[in-house]
């Protein structure tokens, strides 16, 4: 039987599902990682005043300030990816003033250039500071801030998969608001089906496929967005011009690891399709998926649609 539970994490829509003939036993698995998800989200929200992001941020323009391990090898992990896609995934995005770019009903126009540029001056991942010898992190500049939000649901994810597998669960999918995680088999043997959200149309599925120890994320405009003189602006913003990218409704990245996944969904958007496609195509066992504006479909060489 699958057992499963949903509920919300993280400020997201998370689904466990784990394969086991003993329902309490599924559960009180499922429930592990839960708590494993919670004690993530404390470290990483920057709402609380009480996590490790939010003393970073408090910190920044003033002093180094010491983090558990754990946040420092994932910092450093962003730092990797920001240099490999040349600034298109950046932490330090949190700088950008929310009021600036809302993606709701009031926002009627867009800001001018010069000011959108003024809104990213300090978003640099060059500016984040890592010491390794005391895993310390400094923010170079008063006023910058880091925000997990492009990798935090594929880091819990995959942590969460972690634990379940050394827990003895052999089958299962982690869900997290579409960036999913899963091993083994379903109860009938076949691999797991996964859906890739149709972006014309909520709740619809564009395309589905099998796989199993394997992740997915997709970076879609079909979630937040505004029209502003008839044109869609995603909530997607390039960091190198203060603006939401164009062009693309979703970006569908299948990797081995739900961190990786989640963390390239973004940056392939802003690169653009030609330039993310050619980025993935360079990267060894990952995939990509592209829907541009007017539903063509662009894939990496490894992926066979049919």
């Amino acid at each position: 039987m699958i057992y499963k539970k949903n509920l919300k994490l993280m400020g997201n829509r998370f689904e466990i599902s784990v394969v086991s003939e003993d329902e309490n036993w599924a559960y009180d698995k499922i429930d592990l990682a839960i708590s494993e998800i919670q004690r993530i989200e404390k470290l990483l929200t920057t709402f609380s005043s009480e996590s490790v992001t939010y003393e970073i941020n408090e910190n920044a323009g003033i002093k180094p300030v010491v983090v558990p391990k754990e946040v420092f090898d994932l910092i450093y992990r962003c730092q990797m990816i920001s240099k490999m896609t040349q600034g298109a995934f950046d932490i330090s995005y949190g700088s950008i003033d929310k009021r600036f770019w809302n993606f709701d009903l009031s926002m009627k126009e867009l800001p001018n250039k010069e000011e959108a540029l003024k809104a990213v001056e300090l978003i640099n991942y060059e500016n984040i500071i890592l010491n390794p010898e005391d895993s310390s992190v400094f923010l170079k500049l008063k006023g910058m801030r880091i925000g997990f939000g492009g990798i935090g649901k594929g880091y819990a994810a995959e942590r969460a998969k972690i634990l379940l597998i050394n827990n003895g669960v052999k089958s299962g999918i982690v869900n997290a608001a579409g960036d999913l995680s899963t091993w083994g088999f379903q109860e009938n043997g076949e691999a797991w089906t996964i859906g890739i959200a149709d972006p014309n149309k909520k709740e619809a599925l564009f395309s589905t496929f099998k796989i199993t120890n394997t992740s997915v994320a997709t970076s879609g405009n079909y979630e937040k967005f505004v029209f502003i003189d008839g044109k869609k602006y995603s909530h997607t913003i390039d960091p190198k011009t203060g603006f939401p990218i164009s062009g693309i409704k979703s970006v569908t990245i299948i990797a081995e690891n739900a961190e990786i996944a989640d963390a390239l969904a973004t940056p392939v958007s802003v690169m653009g399709i030609e330039v993310g496609i050619d980025f993935i195509n360079q990267l060894p066992n990952i995939g990509c998926i592209i829907i541009d504006d007017f539903d063509k479909i662009y894939h990496t060489k490894n992926i066979n649609l049919t």
